[in-house]
């Protein structure tokens, strides 16, 4: 039950907040708006614990706080790099196979390399990412990285 109320409340203020129309009938869809996407997490099955764990949040903090960090620093190395007249870059593809059980983990770990500037998963088959990386250094840095590590010790076994 409380997992439902806080859906339904982010989703109404999400769309509250991004709408900033407040007109009858701009009102009725959001409504419907927050309906159907209820409606969809339901079928999904996004309100099992194992995906939507409010336990979490307080872990996952760290986590991202730690993922913002490595995003501003990526950036910095991505500009440097398009700054530079002879533009450094060497694309490389690496295998990597994360130490994350679930598939929560894995999706998670997956979506934050993409978040990373300079590299890409391309593929998550079998337990193995398949990442693309704007140079050499940043694949070394990706595969010596510690962030599967941060997000196990957030997520856990997920």
């Amino acid at each position: 039950m409380a997992r439902t109320l806080i859906l339904l409340f982010a989703l109404a203020g999400t769309w509250l907040v991004w709408s900033g129309l407040y007109k009858p009938l701009l009102f009725g869809l959001g409504v419907l708006s927050v309906a159907l996407t209820y409606w969809l997490c339901l079928r999904m099955g996004l309100l099992r614990r194992e995906v939507f764990a409010l336990d979490l949040v307080p872990r996952l903090l760290g986590f991202w706080a730690s993922l913002v960090v490595d995003i501003v620093r990526s950036n910095l190395v991505v500009a440097r790099i398009v700054l530079t007249p002879s533009l450094p870059i060497s694309p490389t593809l690496v295998q990597l196979e994360p130490s994350l059980k679930g598939q929560v983990g894995r999706a998670t770990l997956a979506n934050s390399i993409t978040l990373t500037p300079s590299t890409v998963t391309l593929d998550a088959h079998e337990g193995v990412f398949l990442v693309h990386c704007l140079t050499r250094d940043s694949a070394c840095e990706i595969r010596d990285s510690d962030i599967g590590r941060r997000l196990r010790n957030a997520l856990g076994d997920r």
